[in-house]
C-alpha cells in the first residue's frame, strides 16, 4: 500500500468514470475525504446511498474548497465552465485533473480559468464501459488500463512532483501510465477510439433505418459483430456529441483516411480481387492478436467489454 497521497480529493461529476475513481482509490487508500459535486439531485442522492462520498454537493465550489486533488469528470464541452467554478475555491499547490477523451481542448480551457498557483495535469484513462450513473462504477475499472497524462510544458520542480504524484495516484489504483503530447494525444484516439464510435453510431443508425425494409430481421438476426457496434452505439449521447465537436479535426482528418481505404476496399470488392481482400484481413488479425497479447482486452464485471468510453 502506498499510503494516502492526497488527503483530500473533490470529484465534479459522478458517473461510470467519477464514480469508478472514487472506488478505485478508495479500495487502494490513496484518498483521505472525498467531496463530489454532481449536478444531478437524483445523482446526488444515489451518491449518498452508496455512501461514495463524505461530502456531496451541487456547489462545485463547496466541493473542491480545501481538496488537494481535484478530477473533473464531465462531458468535454463542460469542462470550462467546472474550472471556471473551481477556480476561487481551490487552495494553492492543489492538483487539478480531469478524465476526458480529448486533450488539446480541454487543456487551454483549463488553462485559461484556472489559478496560476494549482498544478493542472489534464488526463484520460482509457477505460470504460456503455453504462453511466453513479451505479456504473467500480473499482476494478483501471485495472492494467492505460491513463495517458498531458502535462504542461512547465519544468519547476513543484509541477514535476505534482506530475509525478499523480502518476503514482493512477500506478496505485492499477492502471498504466504514460505520458504525451495533448495533439498527439488526439489523433491517437481519434483512430482507437473516435472514429469507431462513429462507425459504430452510424452502422446502427443504418440498420435502424432499414428495419421496415427487412421487417425487423436486422434486429432478429444480428450476429456477434453487430451486437458489438450496438453496445458501443449504447454509449452516452451527451459525452459523445461533445468529444466529435471538441476534437473535430482530428476526427476528420482520421475520417477522410478511412473513407480512402474503404472506397479501396470496395473497388477490390467489386473486381474480385481476393488476393487484397486476404491481404487486408490477415494483417488485421494480427492487430487483433497483438492487442490481446498487450493485455487491452478483458471481461469487464457486469458491464460487457472496456470500449474507451470515458
Amino acid at each position: 500500500m502506498a499510503g494516502v497521497i492526497y488527503p483530500r480529493m473533490a470529484v465534479v461529476g459522478c458517473g461510470l468514470i467519477g464514480s469508478s475513481v472514487i472506488l478505485a482509490a478508495r479500495a487502494a487508500g490513496v484518498v483521505g475525504e472525498v467531496a463530489v459535486a454532481d449536478a444531478s439531485p437524483e445523482h446526488r442522492a444515489r451518491i449518498l446511498e452508496l455512501g461514495y462520498a463524505d461530502q456531496v454537493t451541487g456547489d462545485i465550489a463547496e466541493a473542491v474548497a480545501g481538496a488537494d486533488l481535484v478530477v473533473l469528470a464531465v462531458p468535454v464541452l463542460a469542462m470550462g465552465d467546472a474550472a471556471k467554478a473551481c477556480a476561487p475555491a481551490l487552495k494553492p499547490g492543489a492538483t487539478v485533473t480531469d478524465v476526458g477523451s480529448v486533450k488539446g481542448s480541454v487543456a487551454e480551457a483549463l488553462a485559461a480559468v484556472l489559478p496560476p498557483e494549482v498544478f493542472i495535469v489534464p488526463g484520460h484513462p482509457i477505460a470504460g464501459t456503455e453504462q453511466s450513473g453513479p451505479d456504473a462504477g467500480f473499482a476494478e475499472l483501471f485495472q492494467k488500463r492505460w491513463v495517458i497524462l498531458t502535462p504542461q510544458d512547465r519544468t519547476d520542480d513543484a509541477y514535476l512532483d505534482a506530475v509525478q504524484k499523480l502518476s503514482e495516484f493512477w500506478t496505485v489504483i492499477g492502471a498504466n501510465v504514460d505520458r504525451m503530447d495533448p495533439g498527439h494525444h488526439d489523433l491517437v484516439l481519434a483512430v482507437t477510439s473516435h472514429l469507431p464510435h462513429l462507425i459504430a453510431y452510424n452502422i446502427v443508425g443504418t440498420a435502424a433505418d432499414m428495419e421496415e425494409v427487412t421487417q425487423a430481421e436486422v434486429m432478429k438476426y444480428s450476429a456477434g459483430g453487430f451486437r458489438d457496434f450496438t453496445r458501443i452505439a449504447a454509449s452516452d449521447p451527451t459525452m459523445w456529441r461533445d468529444i466529435f465537436v471538441a476534437n473535430k479535426d482530428a476526427v476528420l482528418e482520421i475520417l477522410g483516411r478511412f473513407t480512402e481505404d474503404l472506397q479501396a476496399l470496395s473497388r477490390a470488392i467489386r473486381w474480385g480481387e481476393s488476393d487484397k481482400l486476404y491481404e487486408l484481413f490477415s494483417r488485421t488479425r494480427e492487430i487483433r492478436r497483438g492487442i490481446i497479447a498487450a493485455g487491452q482486452e478483458s471481461a469487464e464485471p457486469n458491464f460487457g467489454r472496456d470500449h474507451g468510453k470515458h
